[in-house]
């Protein structure tokens, strides 16, 4: 009887600690830091060892590092991840009132200086929506800092864009008029948001509320919102740098993994596909979900990722 009481506790105690143990697994260790940039706080996530393959991840629209918050637990066995907030968004210091609009530019040589700060010298870089912006300029100035590309709903060429938004965005082309800020201020609220991860999504009453609620935080700063409208009427400068970065990957080669939400309302499916033109070697994924896809297969994406660049 008392062996059989010894052996029931054994099971029990392996059992709790296997419990423990998988709850551990499930769990980011993610470290919540700032890092002083332009003499502003940058907020960055980082997980991971960083003696292992460095990951940026950078957010898209009206988003923040808070988009990756399910695909960091499922890198950081992997890989040292990285995920700031760009300037005036998430929890990032804005630029004062006053000074120069903010541009993409601006935007990436504050991810520029982020990365040279943190001694990180080569990392795979995954883009989504205005990340696209941001990692292709870094790309393109620092080809040799790319170990590869992960491109999430963010386009290289006018194929990826939806034809009426991408009218609205050549229209903008030119100096910035009242009007024209108006307009983008409008773009720059809840409600587009909601729209962007709503749309397209398989099972929309499944998104986890928590990642607009985040986002509202962001958009009912006034500063932060003035940031975010800067940077809707600099959309159309991206256009331009098109052929730049498609001659980035036809010389470079990098090793690229391409995952695409279909559903996206802005960013059409072909933009992935498009991809190929100047990389025969991406490796293209569709999804049938929408904007924000990580919102439904953050697993899926995460594998993928650790099986083209965790041993490269």
């Amino acid at each position: 009887m008392g062996l059989h009481r010894i052996t029931i506790r054994a099971v029990c105690m392996t059992l709790v600690a296997l419990m423990l143990g998988w709850a551990g697994l499930a769990m980011a260790d993610t470290r919540y830091r700032y890092a002083t940039v332009d003499g502003r706080k940058l907020f960055y996530r980082e997980a991971g060892d960083a003696s292992k393959p460095t990951i940026l991840l950078l957010h898209g629209f009206p988003s923040s590092s808070h988009m990756f918050r399910d695909l960091i637990p499922e890198l950081e066995a992997d890989f040292h991840v990285l995920a700031p907030d760009y300037p005036g968004m998430g929890n990032s210091e804005a630029p004062p009132e006053g000074g120069a609009a903010l541009t993409f530019d601006a935007v990436a040589r504050s991810i520029e200086q982020f990365v040279q700060q943190l001694g990180v010298n080569r990392a795979v870089i995954y883009m989504q929506d205005f990340g696209g912006p941001v990692g292709m300029r870094l790309a393109v100035l620092h080809p040799q800092w790319v170990r590869g590309l992960v491109i999430q709903n963010t386009p290289i060429s006018v194929d990826g864009w939806e034809p009426s938004r991408l009218l609205a965005v050549q229209a903008s082309v030119g100096p910035a008029t009242a009007e024209k800020r108006k307009a983008a201020e409008a773009r720059v609220v809840v409600a587009t948001d909601l729209f962007l991860y709503r749309h397209g999504a398989r099972a929309p009453d499944k998104l986890n509320p928590d990642a607009w609620t985040n986002d509202a935080f962001a958009l009912g700063d006034p500063d932060k919102r003035r940031v975010m409208t800067d940077l809707q009427l600099d959309i159309a400068c991206n256009l331009a740098l098109y052929p730049q970065w498609q001659a980035y990957l036809q010389k470079n080669h990098p090793p690229t993994l391409v995952v695409w939400g279909d559903g996206d309302p802005i960013f059409v499916p072909r933009g992935a596909d498009a991809i190929k033109v100047f990389l025969p070697t991406a490796q293209i994924q569709h999804y049938a979900t929408g904007h924000f896809a990580l919102e439904e297969e953050h697993g899926d994406i995460a594998r993928r990722i650790v099986q083209a660049f965790a041993r490269r």
